[in-house]
């Protein structure tokens, strides 16, 4: 299982960016995949969440409404498209998924906030 993030950087607040991760080794249309986050002393916390297929998805309070979770089970890719950003967006994005009794993550991508 490979999980490859990209997209990350440098953003003023109220802009935009937008997150994906490529992902190869296994069959990607089967699982649902998610994003995390982390900040420096905190614990790596769920942003958002796609099923299988595309049809349900979920998201923390915090980023409900701002980002936008996607999948392209074509391509083997997942998105996150992260508008009206705050500094307190401001993280290591990873990609994730849960296969086989194990969790597999990214490298992760860094998206800082700030003006």
């Amino acid at each position: 299982v490979q999980l490859v993030e990209s997209g990350g950087g440098l953003v003023q607040p109220g802009g935009s960016l937008r997150l994906s991760c490529a992902a190869s080794g296994f069959t990607f249309s089967s699982y649902a995949m998610r994003w995390y986050r982390q900040t420096p002393g905190k614990e790596r916390e769920m942003v958002a969440t796609i099923s299988s297929t595309g049809g349900s998805t979920n998201y923390a309070d915090s980023v409900k409404g701002r980002f936008t979770i996607a999948r392209d089970n074509a391509k083997n890719t997942v998105s996150l498209q992260m508008n009206s950003l705050k500094p307190e967006d401001t993280a290591v994005y990873y990609c994730y998924v849960y296969r086989g009794g194990l969790k597999y993550w990214g490298q992760g991508t860094q998206v800082t906030v700030s003006s």
